[in-house]
């Protein structure tokens, strides 16, 4: 993907080739559950329901646009995800998918535990009553308060990101008169099948130490001669949005070749090695993610086989799904505001949210579905394009899809597989409010992040 920019803004005028986008589906009012969270259906009356609740309900009581969360599922898949991996592994929930008090409550609930990136996330774990110790801290700087802060309250491990993180992290837990428990992160030159701007494992990035030219064999040997540290493992990650194993298999060989020569040089075996997270989700009908129960088999067998051909006992495993638990859990409720059409290219549909409350498509060139919600229509099918109420003509929702020919302003439409990163990522730009969160779960519904108000926006505005 070229980085090049139009002057007008991000592809400007953009035109798709005849046969780029896929063939409209036969029935525009089915909806794929492979997409849709699994409570959400259509009524009778023809209008979508989630956790058994109207959208017009919803539409009308906490106002648009909202994400509308299905608690039912989120739930669902961290039991799928804790049971597939069983109690020889360590699932950690990677908070930067979305992150509240809730979901927090929910995760400990359900026995996953929490990764964190930030002193903000590691406030709220802790607030929710998140167990310190089924905590870990990751990321590339993390400031001498956000350490202190951690292993006082007794993180359960700190991922390190850097030569002087390990110092630093030393430095503050004997100060404290503690020994924290950390991971080393490691970049083993893999990149996985994904968008350029979200691989992580090739060497020419901001994270982890490099296998290559011995950063990573010379951090571990920093780490072993620190009193404030105990060593326990490696950690990898090689990506984001992946459908496949065979790139995990690469990197497992890479970092149980460092635990090998760890062994072999300090006679130190380490007990654990994070896998990272990076599982792909079903954005449209076209994408095919795996269950967590054959990643979990899958990746048990890859760590045991390299470790056996290392004459290495198999330590254990932890891995950090977010987007693969909250991604599918969600969906963006909009109404219709102007439609637009361009003869000869595509409709313009512009909706009461956008770049805002989702820059997924502008940022990551992201792909999602959009069905009409609030009600059915037997209307042939036009090809739409999603756009928001910004001053920006590359607030783009959904690029290319199709919607009901007779779609009307004050329709409310939705778009699938938000929950991951969507609100995390919302943003004030053209001082819009950032939507609500509104779980719901069994014919009730709750906000658990409420909307902001113009209040807020001037409250934060000192003048």
């Amino acid at each position: 993907m070229s980085r090049s920019a139009h002057p007008a803004g991000p592809r400007h005028g953009d035109v798709l080739p005849e046969g780029h986008y896929s063939a409209p589906p036969a029935d525009l009012n089915v909806l794929d559950p492979k997409v849709w969270a699994r409570t959400v259906t259509r009524n009778e009356d023809g209008a979508v329901t989630a956790g058994g609740l109207d959208v017009a309900r919803l539409a009308e009581e906490f106002g648009t646009p909202a994400y509308v969360l299905d608690e039912t599922d989120f739930r669902a898949r961290c039991r799928a995800w804790a049971d597939a991996f069983g109690k020889d592994a360590d699932v950690f929930y990677a908070g930067k998918a979305f992150l509240s008090r809730a979901v927090v409550r929910w995760l400990k609930e359900e026995g996953l535990n929490l990764d964190v990136c930030s002193g903000g996330e590691l406030t709220t774990a802790l607030e929710a009553g998140m167990p310190a110790e089924r905590i870990a801290f990751h990321g590339n700087n993390k400031s001498a308060e956000e350490i202190h802060r951690a292993v006082e309250a007794g993180v359960g491990r700190i991922v390190l990101d850097s030569f002087q993180e390990i110092v630093r992290v030393a430095h503050i837990a004997q100060s404290l008169g503690r020994r924290q428990r950390v991971q080393i992160r490691v970049t083993v030159g893999v990149e996985a099948h994904t968008h350029e701007f979200i691989a992580t494992a090739h060497e020419d990035q901001k994270f982890g130490l490099a296998l290559a030219g011995g950063q990573a064999a010379e951090a571990v040997r920093r780490a072993l001669q620190l009193d404030g540290l105990e060593l326990i493992g490696i950690h990898s990650h090689i990506g984001s949005q992946i459908f496949d194993t065979s790139g995990f298999e690469v990197a497992a060989h890479r970092v149980v070749g460092l635990l090998k020569a760890i062994r072999d040089e300090h006679g130190v075996e380490l007990p654990e090695i994070g896998l990272g997270g990076g599982l792909g989700i079903a954005y449209t009908s076209d994408d095919d993610p795996r269950e967590p129960h054959e990643i979990a088999k899958a990746l048990s067998e890859i760590v045991t086989r390299e470790c056996e051909a290392a004459g290495l006992r198999t330590p254990r495993i932890s891995v950090e799904p977010g987007r693969a638990i909250a991604g599918p859990t969600a969906f963006t409720l909009y109404e219709v505001g102007t439609i637009k059409p361009l003869e000869g290219l595509r409709t313009y549909v512009s909706v009461d949210g956008g770049m805002s409350d989702n820059i997924r498509t502008a940022l990551y060139d992201a792909e999602y579905s959009v069905a009409l919600v609030s009600r059915t229509s037997e209307a042939e099918p036009m090809l739409v394009r999603v756009v928001g109420k910004h001053c920006e003509s590359g607030d783009i929702v959904v690029r290319d899809a199709f919607l009901p020919a007779d779609l009307a302003p004050g329709d409310l439409i939705a778009v699938p597989a938000t929950g991951a990163y969507c609100r995390s990522m919302a943003s004030n730009y053209n001082h819009a409010l950032r939507p609500p969160v509104v779980a719901v779960r069994d014919g009730e519904a709750r906000v658990i992040v409420r909307r902001e108000t113009e209040e807020d926006l001037l409250r934060l505005d000192v003048g």
